[in-house]
């Protein structure tokens, strides 16, 4: 009895442990084929561009002249007719034309994989970039909004006309001259609707604006 009590311990010892480690193998698995994904898109590349140098190095370039020089040579000692000859020619033609058209759509073919790689690798960047410079002239023109707007109202106290009555107007949101509006006066609110309506022509700007001109 105490000996099948001992095996019957060791062996579901042996299995827990045995069930551990094929976990650890799954794991190692599953980071090992997510960090390959990377590495494979990579090989192809270079499996493709191998190819492509191969097909290189494989070709024979001769010229029509050169081609026409050796039969034209062969005619004149006898080794084959002129018909032999000019069929022979034509068909090196032929094949050599076939064989660069295939080159260059996979030479085409390398170039397109190329560009949607580098295009996929800096797009994160690229939009990551347009947003961080969204961000910082959000926050640059409203860090600047309330000096602008006080700088505008001791501006048109002291008569000054010129560039309008709202300074920097292209820069401002509709809520930051929505703000300014209420320091307006009538000629002031007619000389800002005339400039929004030849610029962004926001509707809801310009009804604000109209309905301060009724009161």
């Amino acid at each position: 009895m105490a000996t099948r009590s001992g095996g019957s311990s060791s062996g579901s010892k042996s299995k827990s442990s045995g069930g551990s480690g094929s976990s650890r193998k799954r794991s190692t698995t599953k980071r090992s084929t997510s960090g390959s994904s990377g590495a494979g898109s990579a090989g192809r590349a270079d499996k493709s561009v191998e190819a492509f140098r191969d097909a290189l190095e494989h070709s024979v370039t001769l010229s029509r002249e050169r081609l026409q020089d050796v039969v034209d040579d062969a005619v004149k000692r006898g080794r084959m007719t002129r018909d032999d000859a000019n069929e022979l020619v034509s068909s090196l033609l032929n094949r050599s034309r076939r064989y660069s058209d295939e080159l260059v759509k996979q030479l085409e073919r390398l170039l397109d994989q190329a560009q949607r790689e580098v295009e996929s690798r800096t797009a994160p960047a690229r939009r990551r970039a347009t947003a961080e410079a969204r961000r910082a002239a959000r926050a640059a023109r409203n860090a600047a909004d309330a000096p602008l707007a006080q700088a505008d109202r001791l501006r048109r106290r002291s008569g000054v006309t010129a560039g309008g009555p709202i300074t920097a107007y292209d820069q401002l949101t509709a809520t930051q001259v929505k703000s300014r509006l209420s320091d307006l006066s009538p000629a002031e609110l007619r000389q800002v609707r005339a400039r929004e309506r030849r610029g962004k022509a926001r509707k809801g700007l310009l009804s604000d604006i109209d309905r301060r001109l009724e009161k």
